[in-house]
């Protein structure tokens, strides 16, 4: 499987219709997998009945990206998949909201320090999305899986 670089991914996902539906935005993606910032204002068509985003277009705004991360730091040598999401509400999105996620080396040295002998691991991302004053709108922690490939646990016995 192909991964898209940074500048296709913000590209093709302005065109995917979930999130032109919904109106997310990719605003950054850092060529090195450490940061992707994602958007959202509420309008009329894709606002609730209360006029803010919708539970699932918050938990949009972070689907996939910590994936996308893991294999841009990663690389190839990984199976890498979403396993899980929680999102905790904590006040209307009115307005513009952002989800700013981060990620350090010391998690992917960690990573790779727990599937160095080919087992599994599930590692828990949190991102706040905030609105325009810095209030925390909701937290989303997403629970990504990481597993070396077979084929890189083979050659590391060989």
């Amino acid at each position: 499987m192909l991964k898209p670089s940074p500048r296709q991914l913000k590209f093709l996902l302005g065109l995917f219709p979930p999130y032109v539906g919904s109106g997310i935005r990719l605003a950054h993606i850092a060529d090195d997998g450490s940061r992707v910032i994602t958007t959202h204002r509420p309008r009329r068509i894709n606002a609730n009945l209360v006029g803010s985003a919708f539970g699932g277009t918050i938990q949009t705004m972070t689907d996939g990206f910590y994936l996308y991360m893991g294999l841009v730091r990663l690389g190839g040598d990984y199976n890498v998949w979403d396993a899980e999401s929680h999102v905790t509400y904590l006040k209307p999105g009115r307005g513009r909201i952002t989800a700013d996620m981060r990620t350090d080396d010391g998690t992917f040295d960690l990573i790779r320090e727990k599937t160095a002998d080919g087992s599994k691991y599930l590692h828990w991302f949190t991102t706040e999305i905030t609105d325009v004053s810095g209030d925390v709108v909701a937290t989303v922690r997403s629970r990504v899986y990481f597993r070396l490939k077979e084929r890189v646990r083979v050659a590391h016995v060989a």
